[in-house]
């Protein structure tokens, strides 16, 4: 099979090829997925260049965790799953061979049934986009009526993650840093924007909040906002946070705790089993009421994945990139 691989880190043009692997075949409880599309994430370039202490894990890595596509064989005690369309997740996870491949074998319950009315790329946004945010609001707890920041409200996350609070019934305020940004959280249902780079966010959230401040942080970066939050926060407030841009932050401690923030931690690839099942339910049937919009900012062949990192690498695009198998 056709594939982009790596066998040693660094940037994107350096170590990442294209060339033929093996196929792989299912065993027991196992499905093989020929692929239509595979995601690109912050983690993926992050792996490949071996930041914050990530390992090779394999000689050779095929990298990426989402992706889409039909289910062409199955294990012995699976045949009836063969012809599905699914989508994917944790696929590159703790494994050498990812989504970056014309097949992925993986265990049956990662490879989640996709309606016909959604495409093959949507679908190679759900794994860890979409799911980030799924969780990050459930463990917020938003409900109606709830006041939320989102920090980053026009990344991949941050972007679903307004939707989703809007579906709950929260008001939601969502940090941005341009014009562009600031349209393209409005159009997910932001209520409030605060442009960061021009703005003093506390400022603007007390005044937003009726000096109240808001009852639950989405945080993006926590490393490079944890200082804000005592202007930001109600007390007994909760902070969820799926990303940081450092290994270490400083955080205002003595007010967190006199105030009883709650700051709640989670790895989208590593969340309970339960937490996983509940994600899974609640995400197909969003997906299946076409409740959610996704947004696909580049479609690039399996030959530009070099491309496709270091755009995703720069940061500078409004939306989900995605390679054509």
């Amino acid at each position: 099979m056709r594939a982009a691989f790596y066998t040693q880190q660094g940037p994107a043009r350096d170590v990442l090829q294209i060339g033929e692997q093996p196929k792989p075949e299912p065993g027991p409880g196992e499905v093989r997925v020929k692929l239509r599309t595979s995601g690109v994430n912050p983690s993926d370039w992050k792996s490949r260049r071996g930041g914050f202490g990530r390992a090779m894990i394999a000689p050779l890595i095929i990298p990426h965790s989402d992706g889409a596509g039909d289910i062409d064989a199955a294990g012995p005690d699976l045949a009836g799953r063969v012809g599905e369309r699914v989508w994917v997740w944790n696929a590159q996870w703790r494994r050498a061979f990812g989504t970056a491949a014309e097949y992925v074998v993986l265990p049956s319950e990662q490879a989640v049934r996709l309606p016909e009315h959604v495409g093959y790329a949507e679908g190679a946004c759900l794994g860890i986009p979409a799911f980030t945010a799924l969780q990050a609001v459930r463990l917020a707890e938003l409900h109606s009526g709830s006041r939320v920041l989102v920090a980053g409200g026009a990344g991949s996350v941050g972007n679903y993650a307004i939707q989703l609070a809007k579906l709950r019934g929260a008001r939601v305020i969502a940090t941005i840093s341009s014009d562009v940004k600031a349209e393209h959280a409005k159009r997910a249902g932001a209520d409030e924007i605060v442009n960061y780079r021009t703005e003093d966010v506390g400022q603007r959230v007390r005044a937003l909040t009726g000096g109240d401040g808001v009852d639950a942080v989405i945080e993006v970066d926590f490393s490079g906002n944890a200082h804000l939050y005592p202007a930001l926060l109600r007390p007994h407030a909760t902070v969820v946070v799926y990303g940081m841009a450092a290994s270490e932050a400083t955080i205002p401690s003595l007010w967190l705790m006199q105030n009883s923030i709650a700051l709640r931690f989670f790895l989208i690839y590593d969340i309970s089993e339960h937490d996983r099942t509940a994600g899974v339910a609640e995400l197909s049937e969003l997906i299946e009421s076409q409740r959610l919009v996704h947004t696909i900012a580049r479609r690039l062949p399996l030959a530009a994945v070099a491309d496709a990192h270091e755009i995703v690498e720069r940061g500078q695009i409004i939306g989900n990139v995605v390679l054509d198998i």
